[in-house]
């Protein structure tokens, strides 16, 4: 599935998750149907092997078909991140055992956690994995889901380079239970409830250290950075939103007249400054992205890709983020009190969705200390670029 097809594919999604979005929103979780469209378009199998199924699509590619879906709906768009990620295991685990999963099943569609909050004892020809996950987008329709945890002998972390082993667990749904968490302000339909598991026997042929394990594929897409990839998967959803929401807002103005006037509201300068201001941010923010994905993609090519390469990747997404939030603030409150109505505008979800976003920690102001540090030559522990 190559860059045209995911794109187009992606395109042809926006107005039937429009339409349901209401119905996701009130679900707290993607109707099953709408999962398996999803999953039927190639969507969760984005960042899979080609050689499995899977598109192996560019970075820059998956950027843009998060945030074309998340301009039908954010939620949808999550759960398709969450999962897409998460399936990057495929290229992690031995080729027998990811064929099983990915090759054989069409239509696997997966969730997970990388948080190590579990605890996995090693165990002849596996570990026994005990643990609770929060923030599990999707698990409601995944067949397999991801547990991250800290691998331990006789109680004690097994230290790999100096650290404490850190291992993702793939299991089957029907092997842990969902515990009803998620009541949010936003991403309601992303259903990102806990897991949990309990002394579940996991073979070593479904766990990978995304960290330390060389990849089973030799593709450019797993040369690049986990972390930075997933950073800009929270940033190209975020950007749909903000698409979405600058869309609304001049659909919005254009049909609604001024108090008391015959003009509508978009023959307003102030309304006019606002649409350009919000416009210009929010292109200039997925600009920098997709540069980035590119400069890094290139650089992947070529071997590895220099601190430098790593932190300015992470620097664009957490950028991205906040042009996005920003835009979608500006038509929020441009938007006046129609903005305040669920029956009447997404504005308000935008507006809830888009601040969710932004407590995803891949985004968080934390990641501008250690992208300083790095720009400035300052010595940085960067496993985490």
């Amino acid at each position: 599935m190559d860059a045209v097809a995911v794109n187009r594919a992606a395109r042809g999604l926006v107005e039937p998750l429009r339409a349901r979005s209401e119905e996701i929103e009130k679900g707290r979780r993607l109707p099953a149907d709408v999962a398996q469209d999803l999953a039927r378009a190639g969507m969760f199998r984005m960042l899979v092997p080609q050689s499995l199924g899977g598109g192996e699509v560019t970075p820059a590619t998956m950027v843009q078909t998060l945030a074309t879906l998340a301009e039908g709906d954010a939620a949808a768009a999550w759960c398709v991140m969450t999962g897409a990620t998460t399936s990057l295991l495929s290229a992690y685990l031995p080729p027998e055992a990811a064929a099983k999963l990915w090759k054989d099943d069409p239509d696997i569609v997966t969730a997970g956690v990388f948080a190590p909050t579990g605890r996995a004892e090693l165990a002849d020809g596996g570990y026994r994995l005990s643990g609770r996950w929060g923030f599990a987008s999707g698990c409601d329709n995944a067949t397999w889901r991801m547990g991250g945890a800290l691998v331990l002998v006789d109680g004690k972390p097994r230290m790999v380079d100096g650290r404490p082993e850190i291992r993702s667990m793939l299991f089957r749904a029907e092997e842990s239970r969902i515990i009803d968490t998620w009541d949010v302000a936003g991403l309601n339909g992303t259903g990102s409830h806990d897991m949990e598991v309990e002394g579940l026997f996991v073979p070593e042929a479904h766990t990978a250290c995304l960290m330390t394990d060389a990849p089973k594929h030799d593709g450019t897409l797993y040369r690049f950075p986990v972390f930075g990839l997933l950073a800009a998967g929270v940033a190209a959803v975020a950007l749909g939103i903000g698409r979405a929401a600058i869309d609304e807002l001049s659909a919005l103005v254009r049909r609604k007249k001024s108090f008391g006037g015959k003009r509508s509201l978009a023959e307003g300068e102030l309304i006019q400054v606002e649409v350009a201001r919000a416009e210009a941010e929010l292109s200039a923010g997925r600009a920098l992205l997709l540069e980035r994905c590119e400069h890094a993609w290139r650089a992947a090519q070529n071997g590895a890709l220099a601190p430098t390469d790593r932190a300015s990747l992470r620097m664009a997404a957490t950028h991205a983020t906040r042009t996005a939030v920003r835009a979608v603030d500006a038509m929020y409150q441009a938007g006046g009190g129609t903005a305040l109505y669920r029956s009447k505008s997404p504005l308000q979800r935008h507006l809830r969705d888009v601040h969710t976003v932004t407590q995803h920690i891949m985004v968080s102001p934390q990641t501008d200390k250690t992208v300083g540090r790095v720009l400035l030559g300052v010595e940085t522990d960067i496993s985490q670029l």
